[in-house]
C-alpha cells in the first residue's frame, strides 16, 4: 500500500518565492523612475557624470586584455636653427636657399632685405623644412658661403602631444553626451541650459583641436632662420685686386686732409695767445715812439738857452 507524500508544504513554497518576486520587481521599478527623474531635473550634472564614461570604459577595456602591452608614444620633437652666412652675392644665394628648401618639400616664410651704412646688402628669411631634411637643408645653405654663427635648439613636447590628445578625445565625448541630452529634452529651461554648455565645451574643443594642430605644424616642419650678409665693397676689392694706385691717392688725400685739420687745429689752439701778443708788442711800439718824439724836443731848448 502506497503512502502519499504531503503538497501543502510545495505550494507554500511556490508562494513565498512569488512574492519575492513580486517585491524585488517593484523595488526595481521605483529605483528606475526615481533615477528618470533625477536626470530630467539637472541635464548638466547627467553629462558631467557621462563624461567620465569613455575613461571609465577604456580603462575597462584595457583591463579586459591585461596582457596586451602599452604601445609607446612617438617622439615629438621642435627643431629650430638660425644661421648666418657671408656671400659674395646675396640675392644669387637666396634664390640658392630658396631652390634647396623647395626641392626638400619645404616653404619660404618670412622676408626681410637691408642695407647697411656702406651700403652692404642684409637679407633674413625663414625657411619651413620636412624634419626628416633638416639635417642635410642646414648642411646645403651653410655651404653657400662663409658661416658666421649657427644656433641650433631641439624641444621634446611628447607629452604636450600625448596629453592634447587625450584631452580632445575627453571632450568629443562630452560634446556628443551633451547633444544627446538635447535630443531627449522637453522642457525649454533644460534645452537653454544644455545649448549654453555645448558652446562652451565646444569651445573648449576647438581650442584643443588648434593646439594639436600647431603641435603637428611645429614637430613635423622644422624652422630655420637664415641671415645673408654681403662683403663690404672695400673688403672685397681688396681681396680680390689688391691695393692700386687710387687706394694710394685716396690715401694720400686722407693723410693731407688729416694734417690740415691738424693744422687748423694747433692754429685754432695758439690763435688767442697770438693775438694778445700782438696787442702787446703795438702798444709797446707806440710807447716806444712816444719817447723817441719828446726826446729830442727837449734837447733843443737846452741848446737855445745856452746860446748868448
Amino acid at each position: 500500500m502506497r503512502t502519499r507524500r504531503p503538497v501543502r508544504p510545495l505550494h507554500a513554497l511556490a508562494g513565498i518565492l512569488l512574492a519575492a518576486t513580486v517585491a524585488l520587481t517593484g523595488c526595481s521599478g521605483a529605483d528606475d523612475a526615481a533615477g528618470s527623474g533625477s536626470a530630467a531635473n539637472d541635464k548638466a550634472a547627467a553629462a558631467d557624470a557621462g563624461a567620465a564614461g569613455p575613461a571609465r570604459e577604456g580603462a575597462a577595456a584595457s583591463g579586459a586584455q591585461p596582457s596586451a602591452a602599452p604601445t609607446p608614444p612617438v617622439n615629438r620633437i621642435i627643431r629650430t636653427a638660425t644661421l648666418t652666412v657671408q656671400v659674395e652675392d646675396v640675392p644669387k644665394a637666396l634664390d640658392e636657399a630658396r631652390a634647396t628648401t623647395e626641392n626638400a618639400g619645404g616653404y619660404v616664410g618670412d622676408e626681410t632685405t637691408t642695407r647697411d651704412e656702406d651700403g652692404a646688402e642684409h637679407t633674413r628669411v625663414v625657411l619651413r623644412v620636412p624634419v626628416e631634411k633638416y639635417d642635410d637643408v642646414l648642411t646645403g645653405l651653410q655651404g653657400a658661403g662663409r658661416l658666421l654663427e649657427r644656433t641650433a635648439k631641439a624641444q621634446d613636447v611628447t607629452d604636450q602631444v600625448v596629453d592634447v590628445e587625450s584631452r580632445i578625445a575627453s571632450q568629443r565625448a562630452s560634446v556628443a553626451r551633451i547633444r544627446a541630452l538635447m535630443e531627449q529634452a522637453t522642457e525649454l529651461d533644460d534645452v537653454v541650459t544644455l545649448e549654453g554648455e555645448l558652446s562652451r565645451r565646444q569651445a573648449d574643443l576647438e581650442a584643443l583641436l588648434a593646439r594639436q594642430a600647431s603641435l603637428k605644424d611645429r614637430t613635423s616642419m622644422a624652422t630655420v632662420t637664415l641671415t645673408l650678409a654681403e662683403e663690404p665693397v672695400g673688403k672685397k676689392a681688396e681681396e680680390d685686386d689688391g691695393p692700386g694706385f687710387l687706394d694710394a691717392l685716396a690715401g694720400g688725400w686722407d693723410a693731407f686732409v688729416a694734417m690740415l685739420r691738424w693744422i687748423a687745429v694747433v692754429f685754432g689752439a695758439v690763435l688767442p695767445f697770438a693775438a694778445v701778443a700782438l696787442v702787446l708788442v703795438l702798444v709797446w711800439l707806440r710807447l716806444r715812439r712816444g719817447r723817441r718824439r719828446t726826446a729830442p724836443d727837449g734837447a733843443g731848448q737846452d741848446r737855445s738857452a745856452a746860446r748868448p
